[in-house]
């Protein structure tokens, strides 16, 4: 690994490449902490130390880990790409649903640049809806326990700040696409990649804090416990990267097809079925759905029933939280991948070109087939991705240890984002390494990225 590492700065298109990325998510890190005007950051960032620390994980929370820490201090990216993921998912499932669209992502290039010109549209939308209603909700102080947020509140400061954020996450996504094209790797999934880790040495501060090393009077954990946690950690991140990379191949033969005096096809290959076939997609759905009720709950008075039961049910990680949140990842997951995987649709391509499951007759019975065994691959990739879901309520019980000093280790969606975009830019990596006949990143191997 060493070694190809050292081969990257010899290849000079690529080391340009990864520079160039480095630098551009530089930029991004510095644009976290540029202030949106008309602001009292410091109130603010600490009104968010509190909110995590007496509620636990809310759906504030999980959005400041995806920004970096940008929505605490209400900065110019404080949106952060959120708008443009859940544009791009919308997209792609009325993409689906829509035969006009569908007809859409079949025209190739053209068709994906219309598609891709919608979704902008739908995020700038989504941009403005979102920083009018951050706006109201920063003018109320009732909301920070009487704390004026806001220096001059009113309607120049709500165009203002949803103007200012709007660009933000604009200027984001233009980022994105630099990386995309004149960097290395997915751009958007390093940015969202690199909000997370920037959030690590807040989460080993957090922890420094608890063990209290000088001053044994306020330490809250023990050295063990700091030392099976780190045990843990590795064991979920090999864990993690299994499944990420396990799919099931279906073997696929083509027929020979004689075409005046050459022959074609013959060969035999494999149709791949990811075990984790909706990424991280039907975790956040569920974490969102599972998170905004108690987040909901946090504004309103304590007089309502409904709060405290909220909260009663949803906050303490209990049973019936555990429960609620594995049926929201099973049903997100079989929902998504009735969405995106069409068995009829591939067995009518296979037929197409001459291609066949040995052992299985073409067309219908081929989609069955299909149908059948990806319906039982999601049940295995619906439990792995809720086991690493609710793993981190676990550690936090057992090692009585508060999840605002976990959640950038264990918390299941970062994990699973934080792998995949490495396991697939290391891919991209790999391949430009081995164009030029370098080894890889693995001996005798090669890395598989989740597409």
């Amino acid at each position: 690994m060493f070694e190809a590492v050292k081969n990257i700065f010899k290849i000079e298109e690529l080391k340009k490449k990864i520079l160039i990325t480095l630098s551009l998510l530089i930029v991004y890190r510095v644009g976290c902490y540029i202030p949106t005007p008309g602001i009292d950051t410091f109130a603010l960032n600490r009104f968010f130390e509190n909110l995590a620390k007496t509620q636990g994980q809310t759906l504030l929370g999980i959005l400041g880990i995806f920004t970096g820490g940008a929505l605490d201090r209400l900065s110019i990216f404080a949106l952060g790409v959120m708008p443009y993921i859940s544009s791009s998912i919308i997209m792609q499932l009325l993409t689906a649903v829509i035969p006009a669209l569908e007809r859409l992502a079949k025209e190739g290039k053209a068709g994906y640049e219309k598609i891709n010109q919608y979704t902008r549209y739908l995020t700038f939308f989504l941009c403005v809806v979102q920083g009018l209603f951050l706006a109201m909700w920063l003018e109320n102080p009732n909301n920070f326990q009487g704390i004026s947020m806001v220096h001059d509140p009113g309607i120049v400061f709500k165009f203002i700040t949803v103007l200012t954020l709007t660009c933000g996450t604009v200027f984001i996504m233009w980022l994105g696409e630099q990386i995309q094209e004149r960097g290395i790797g997915n751009g958007i999934s390093l940015i969202i990649m690199t909000s997370i880790i920037s959030r690590i040495p807040s989460s080993l501060y957090q922890l420094y804090l608890l063990y209290s090393p000088f001053d044994a009077s306020k330490r809250q954990i023990p050295v063990t416990t700091l030392i099976a946690l780190l045990v843990l950690w590795v064991l979920v991140v090999m864990a993690v990267i299994l499944f990420t990379q396990a799919q099931r191949r279906i073997p696929v033969q083509y027929g020979k097809r004689v075409v005046g005096r050459r022959v074609y096809g013959g060969q035999s290959t494999y149709l791949p079925i990811r075990v984790d076939m909706s990424g991280v997609i039907a975790i956040i759905f569920a974490q969102s759905v599972i998170l905004f009720p108690a987040t909901l709950a946090t504004f309103l008075p304590k007089k309502f029933k409904i709060v405290n039961f909220l909260q009663t049910l949803l906050q303490e990680r209990g049973l019936w939280y555990n429960v609620i949140y594995v049926a929201l990842i099973f049903f997100f997951m079989y929902f998504y991948t009735a969405i995106v995987f069409n068995p009829q649709e591939i067995s009518n391509n296979l037929k197409k070109y001459g291609g066949f499951i040995p052992g299985i007759r073409p067309g219908r019975t081929t989609g069955e087939y299909l149908d059948f065994i990806a319906t039982r691959i999601v049940f295995v990739g619906a439990l792995y991705v809720s086991l690493v879901a609710i793993f981190p309520n676990f550690i936090m019980r057992i090692f009585n240890v508060p999840s605002y000093a976990l959640a950038s280790f264990f918390g299941g969606t970062t994990l699973l984002i934080m792998i995949g975009v490495v396991l697939d830019t290391m891919k991209q990596i790999e391949g430009q390494l081995m164009v030029r006949h370098y080894e890889g990143f693995i001996k005798g191997s090669s890395l598989k990225s989740r597409r």
